[in-house]
């Protein structure tokens, strides 16, 4: 079973070490973390995490995320900011509030999208497939393939734009396409209580109940929003690793030297398993 890591104030956390991956080999540990914000990190979260040799923290979340939680501040670590806007609607304001964009969001959603599901979808493609963006998911695989100690990713709440890069890397790793599925819907039972309290507040929110309804829905970790996203790329591009190769400019011996960095041979007993 995928585990998260029992970090204090952090809730969806994990290192992708053990994770079964290309030719019998697993991912390393504590050399790949994906993570949701960083605020206001106890210092014993911070001393566990220098222990793993964290050395470079990528940020995926947008100025005014940053702004309202910035991250906390680990000497020796290398910050990356690179700004994904987590939206399905293009040209979204990115002045006001997060909660405030999201309320923006929820009104255009029943009229442009339907229902959540449509919504979570477009929301993944056009992270993956809008240029802007692409450029911003290009630099992040170059300085993954790079780094040569312990990398963390992260977004907000470490659902969407952190499951969507710990898609493209344990892609290229050789991760079997169920265990990615699996990987990604570990986010619902990382962050259950936030999920309940999320529900207790759109509760008492004034928004109409079709709202509240699509609300719900775009804060759930789905199977199905991974499984159609990848079956997009499928549908484009053939598989996820030729999305990489076409659009985000890995080359065979990118692949090649991320296997080398980030594999070994198992031990007798792992983490991971479906």
């Amino acid at each position: 079973m995928i585990k998260r890591l029992p970090l204090k104030k952090l809730f969806n956390t994990r290192d992708l070490g053990g994770m079964p991956a290309a030719d019998g080999l697993v991912i390393k540990h504590d050399r790949l973390i994906r993570s949701g914000k960083l605020y206001k990190l106890p210092d014993d979260t911070v001393q566990k995490l220098k222990k793993k040799g964290l050395n470079l923290i990528i940020d995926l979340r947008i100025y005014t995320e940053r702004e309202e939680y910035p991250d906390t501040v680990i000497d020796g670590v290398e910050y990356v900011h690179l700004p994904v806007l987590c939206t399905a609607t293009p040209g979204i304001t990115r002045e006001k509030s997060m909660t405030k964009t999201m309320a923006i969001e929820s009104r255009r959603i029943k009229t442009e999208f339907g229902t959540a599901d449509n919504y979570m979808l477009a929301m993944y493609k056009m992270v993956l497939f809008s240029d802007e963006a692409v450029g911003y998911l290009r630099d992040c695989l170059r300085l993954i393939i790079d780094n040569d100690g312990c990398v963390l990713w992260h977004c907000s709440g470490g659902k969407d734009r952190a499951g969507l890069v710990a898609m493209l890397v344990e892609s290229l790793l050789g991760v079997d396409e169920r265990m990615i599925v699996a990987d990604y819907v570990a986010s619902h039972r990382f962050q259950r209580a936030k999920f309940f309290w999320n529900r207790v507040g759109l509760m008492i929110a004034p928004l109409v109940p079709r709202f509240k309804h699509i609300l719900y829905g775009m804060m759930a970790a789905k199977p199905k929003y991974i499984t159609d996203t990848i079956a997009a790329v499928k549908e484009e591009y053939g598989s996820i690793n030729e999305y990489c190769k076409q659009r985000l400019g890995v080359t065979d011996e990118d692949i090649a030297l991320m296997r080398s960095k980030y594999l070994e041979k198992p031990k007798k007993t792992g983490l991971f398993g479906l």
